[in-house]
């Protein structure tokens, strides 16, 4: 009776190793049959939080390769925030262009702010043409898009067009359809529970 439990704990570690080599072959197998490497285009939505933090999280991993990253900011405006303060430490590698002029209940200017993401495409623009640019955060774009500030025809013409092997990361709510279609990933962020609803303001290092 005493050795039963170690009998016990041996079969089941034996089940649980056949179990997690037969699992591993099977990963193997699918890792080893991709072997196209392309430039991707990448959409963060959904009313979820951390779209956009995801993609300063990319942003922060491509510059460990020492790879050039720029950021074209929509709508948001000149946020002091703290993901911007972190990756311009990297001044070198980091290009950031916060072009919007703030949501659009606070300018109330549908010219304006047509006119400030003209400017900030025009700087998406010349990065796609940019060799030595691997990642281009185009963030808050889906909601310029949402108001028809840009046509999303030449949006994704431009993008399509951009150097090859170059990633695009897509940030906001409301991604159009034609943004998801053309997109190589698509994540979207869901909510199940904000503290804002709480009544808890925004904070630093959480949202900004």
């Amino acid at each position: 009776m005493p050795d039963q439990p170690r009998e016990q704990d041996a079969t089941a570690q034996a089940r649980h190793r056949e179990k997690m080599q037969k699992r591993k072959k099977v990963q193997d197998q699918e890792v080893a049959s991709k072997s196209l490497e392309k430039g991707l285009l990448m959409v963060n939505t959904g009313p979820g939080k951390g779209k956009s933090t995801a993609a300063f999280g990319m942003a922060l991993r491509t510059l460990g390769y020492g790879k050039r990253v720029v950021v074209v900011q929509f709508i948001k405006g000149a946020w002091d925030t703290g993901e911007r303060r972190a990756l311009e430490r990297f001044d070198d590698l980091v290009e950031w262009h916060a072009l919007g002029e703030g949501f659009t209940w606070e300018t109330q200017d549908r010219e304006r702010d047509i006119a400030a993401c003209e400017r900030a495409w025009a700087v998406a623009r010349q990065a796609f043409a940019r060799p030595d640019v691997a990642l281009v955060v185009l963030d808050e774009l889906n909601v310029a898009l949402r108001y028809d500030y840009l046509p999303i025809a030449q949006v994704l013409a431009d993008i399509a067009a951009r150097t090859p092997g170059q990633h695009v990361m897509v940030t906001g709510r409301n991604a159009k359809p034609d943004m998801m279609e053309a997109a190589d990933l698509v994540t979207e962020m869901g909510l199940i529970k904000h503290h804002f609803k709480n009544g808890v303001k925004a904070q630093q290092g959480v949202e900004f």
